[in-house]
């Protein structure tokens, strides 16, 4: 039962012996002097051994060697912090010297002056001067009526404003291509048009002409941008976004409009801040009209709450013809101020022109035809500098 007895262990016992490491360690600060501190003033504290005159170190004996006493230590540090900072000129010496003798010596490089600028130091820069760019007017001519002199009123004040020193270019958005055949160019043989620039995003630069005045041509394939668009996100600002290449190069850019209400017409409107209306003096050509405004309004709430109507323009007028006269009286009765005082007559002039591949003022430029459209650039001009 030896391994159930209850006696008591005795305690290890404890070997009081001193590691070597320790003794290493205090033989190292014993050969190794103590630094001085420095104070907060920056100098350096009186010397914790043993000074000349205070004293000297402890005997073989053991028995300490006399102090001095603590009034002469006070006097002591006294003076050598005299020494360190003497009064009177002394004084004044010293403190011209440090000056001079940094004077003297060469500035010191920093390392931030060695190398390049950092990314976050601000180079200062002169204020850019916002010069203002003119941005072309843009005008359409629009009405859902077919036959009502869109095309030839789109080319001939064109070029009444070209007449008048104008940078213009005319934009031919109706599939038909009447506008681009009014110049001589056959729609049919253009190997670029807006159908490109509407569709594929093609700069519409690429398809400008010089003819009497620039035009972007169309072709029959504009017919199927619609339908070609129909997937296409922004696309009632197609032709907004085509425009801003070009827009400070002309001082007026007309678009000629197809005579409907649809995508295309859409576009025109979104890009243009004018619409002038031309309106054969007829019934039916006015009852397109209130038509046409309720689209513009729909654009303005939601595309182009720029765009207004410059005019009414009354074309194909007869005068010979009372319907005619009280076509124009309605006209005025409804609309007031917006339609516009110059009327456009027929002629036979208007056909003829497109024949031979210019506009009426080129054709005949001393006709009553001619002058008509110069009278309405005067009236557009004069609202524009109103």
């Amino acid at each position: 039962m030896g391994f159930l007895s209850r006696k008591t262990k005795p305690a290890p016992a404890t070997v009081d012996e001193t590691h070597p490491i320790v003794e290493e360690l205090q033989e190292m600060e014993e050969a190794v002097p103590q630094r001085p501190v420095q104070d907060d003033l920056g100098t350096d504290p009186l010397p914790t051994g043993p000074v000349a005159g205070q004293g000297t170190p402890p005997s073989p004996g053991g028995e300490p060697s006399p102090t001095p006493p603590v009034e002469e230590a006070s006097d002591s540090s006294a003076s050598v912090v005299d020494e360190r900072t003497p009064t009177g000129e002394a004084s004044g010496a010293d403190d011209e010297g440090p000056a001079e003798a940094e004077a003297d010596e060469p500035a010191r490089m920093k390392a931030r002056d060695l190398i390049a600028p950092s990314r976050h130091e601000a180079v200062a820069e002169e204020p850019a001067v916002d010069v203002p760019v003119k941005h072309a007017e843009v005008i359409a001519f629009a009405n859902q009526k077919g036959g009502v002199a869109k095309t030839t009123t789109t080319l001939n004040l064109a070029v009444a404003f070209a007449e008048s020193g104008h940078r213009v270019l005319c934009i031919d958005l109706d599939p038909q291509g009447n506008l681009t055949m009014s110049q001589g160019i056959d729609p049919d043989k253009v190997e670029k048009s807006l159908y490109d620039v509407l569709v594929n995003d093609m700069p519409i630069s690429e398809i400008i002409q010089k003819r009497e005045i620039d035009i972007a041509v169309s072709s029959i394939d504009l017919a199927g941008a619609e339908i070609a668009m129909s997937t296409k996100i922004g696309r009632e600002r197609s032709l907004e976004k085509a425009l801003k290449e070009v827009s400070g190069d002309y001082d007026f850019v007309c678009i000629d409009t197809p005579p409907s209400l649809g995508l295309l017409t859409i576009n025109a409107l979104t890009a243009a801040s004018k619409v002038i209306v031309p309106v054969q003096c007829e019934y039916l050509s006015m009852r397109g009209l209130v038509q046409l405004q309720n689209t513009l309004k729909m654009i303005q709430e939601n595309l182009n709450p720029d765009v207004r109507i410059e005019g009414i323009l009354p074309t194909m007028l007869d005068s010979r013809t009372v319907h005619a006269k009280e076509a124009v009286e309605i006209l005025e009765e409804n609309f007031g101020d917006l339609v516009f005082r110059s009327r456009i007559k027929k002629a036979i002039k208007f056909a003829e022109a497109p024949v031979k591949g210019s506009s009426v003022l080129k054709y005949d430029s001393g006709s009553s035809a001619a002058n008509y459209y110069r009278e309405l650039a005067k009236e557009v001009l004069e609202h524009e500098s109103a």
